[in-house]
């Protein structure tokens, strides 16, 4: 009998108690709870966290039955189990009665399931008082699922995010002093906020986001998933059999990718699963929510889309999330959209990018509808109209359309004129599906653009307010073409200028 896939459910002992899929990660947990007690772990959201968070829970609530045929079944001390605080900062309520009685709610709860009674009236003291009172059955474990969530909730109204980082930090000041009571301490979160106090107080607080022992702990590698979903791989690729040959090809294209050492690459488990539910290759983890926060920082920032995608930086800007100084890499990471491509070991400079196509396409065409001002609707089908001209190599249709689009935008988005212009290109391109690069380095100079299809290589280079004939003439002096005279397809020479006070490309030459 096939086994369900897992969508919807979150808790452990829901995935094992209706048959469903669970990718078995206790190694890797054995390994956490083993070699540690206090560990911090980010990663974006929908990526496994929660269940990872509630498998701890049972684990060591010593519920033995849920973990039978699991790696780590015969290697736990069922005998010793431990009292747990398990808190979901996503499921508290706070955006309707606010995060102070939230957590006075939660507090109370967990009391009452464990048949202790608080007397404290502060939730910081509640917190104190229920972790003490606990610890008379034993040493006990903590487990805080998303304690970032009231923050992130609010970043559209910094003083109300503010307010309530204030409140996170007097909560998890008590941690501070509770060593004595406490065996296990597990805290996930997308980001790492530079002033909560978890961080300043708790020098023993392990963060374990960027550690290679523990890059596999949340997310599917590729022989996971054909260890576990080899049916519906089989399903998928039995619909699409006269349109991809290799079906596990486009699968990782798609949701493959993300990275937290620069070597494993994991699948999101949202999106493979619910690939495997409809059998439709399209964006379904990025539609979850609209990031509304990070393209008004681009705009206002004066980003372009190519500053995004292969860009570098360090762990230690990484490693920081600061709510009054908001760093665009470090957000695009921890939100999930950037990902780790290498790390370069001797410099430690980091090389982030878009983990697959599905982010990309999807980012690029929410970049894309903040510079139309929301008519994405409108330049759809532009869109495709500018997809099918390339497609057949006839560039004079091609730029038609293109012109089309640019009066849709408005001008002063980016200061730079030619980074502007470029980035709509590079932007148009990707929406469209090409596989383009820009900024190419040769031995004699920088392609501006790159972009290869199936029978042809485009060198691009781009003019403002000068002439295609120059655009031409640089690529034939630099010998761009070169560096691609082994590659079977024919190489196309495109020249093109943009004007600036007519806004659109009124000169361009393909050769």
């Amino acid at each position: 009998m096939k086994k369900r896939l897992a969508l919807g459910h979150q808790e452990f002992s829901e995935v094992i108690g209706n048959n469903c899929i669970y990718v078995d990660k206790t190694e890797n947990i054995y390994k956490l709870v083993t070699e540690g007690s206090y560990y911090f772990l980010s990663r974006p959201r929908r990526f496994g966290k929660s269940l990872l968070a509630n498998t701890l829970k049972e684990l060591f609530l010593g519920n033995k039955e849920l973990f039978k045929n699991l790696w780590i079944y015969d290697k736990w001390d069922w005998e010793k189990s431990h009292p747990v605080i398990k808190i979901s900062f996503s499921k508290i309520g706070h955006n309707v009665i606010g995060l102070e009685q939230a957590i006075y709610n939660q507090l109370s709860d967990i009391a009452n399931n464990n048949n202790v009674t608080l007397e404290k009236k502060s939730y910081p003291e509640k917190f104190e008082e229920l972790i003490i009172k606990l610890s008379k059955k034993g040493k006990v474990v903590i487990v805080i699922d998303e304690y970032d969530k009231p923050i992130i909730d609010y970043m559209d109204d910094i003083p109300q995010a503010e307010k309530n980082l204030k409140t996170l930090k007097s909560f998890y000041s008590i941690l501070k002093d509770a060593d004595k009571y406490l065996r296990f301490l597990f805290i996930t979160g997308v980001s790492k906020f530079s002033h909560v106090s978890i961080f300043s107080d708790l020098n023993n607080l392990e963060d374990i986001t960027l550690n290679k022992n523990f890059s596999q702990i949340a997310g599917w590698t590729k022989e996971e998933v054909v260890k576990y979903f080899s049916n519906y791989i089989e399903e998928v690729a039995e619909f699409y059999k006269d349109i991809f040959p290799d079906i596990m090809t486009e699968i990782k294209k798609w949701y493959n990718g993300y990275s937290w050492d620069g070597l494993t690459r994991l699948y999101n488990p949202v999106s493979l699963m619910n690939l495997f539910k409809n059998q439709d290759f399209r964006n379904y983890w990025f539609s979850t929510g609209t990031p509304t926060m990070l393209m008004e920082i681009i705009k206002n920032q004066k980003f372009t889309a190519f500053d995004i995608e292969n860009s570098y930086t360090s762990t230690e800007v990484l490693d920081k999330y600061d709510i009054k100084n908001l760093k665009l890499n470090s957000l695009l990471f921890q939100t999930g959209y950037l990902t780790i491509k290498s790390i370069d070991l001797r410099t430690r400079r980091i090389k982030l990018s878009y983990p697959n196509n599905e982010v990309a396409e999807a980012f690029s065409k929410h970049i894309l509808t903040t510079l139309t001002n929301g008519n994405f609707d409108i330049t759809q089908s532009l869109l495709f109209k500018i997809a099918d001209s390339f497609s057949d190599n006839k560039i004079d249709k091609f730029i038609i359309h293109f012109n089309t689009l640019l009066k849709t935008i408005p001008y002063s988005i980016v200061e730079d004129k030619e980074k502007y212009y470029h980035s709509l290109f590079y932007l148009v391109m990707k929406l469209t599906g090409y596989q383009i690069e820009t900024e190419v380095l040769t031995i004699d100079g920088r392609i501006d653009a790159i972009i290869k299809t199936d029978n042809n290589i485009y060198i691009i280079e781009f003019k403002i307010n000068q002439s295609a004939k120059k655009a031409i003439e640089q690529i034939k002096t630099k010998k761009y073409a070169e560096k691609y005279t082994d590659d079977k397809r024919q190489i196309i020479l495109l020249g093109i200028n943009f004007d600036t006070e007519k806004k659109r490309v009124d000169d361009y030459i393909e050769n």
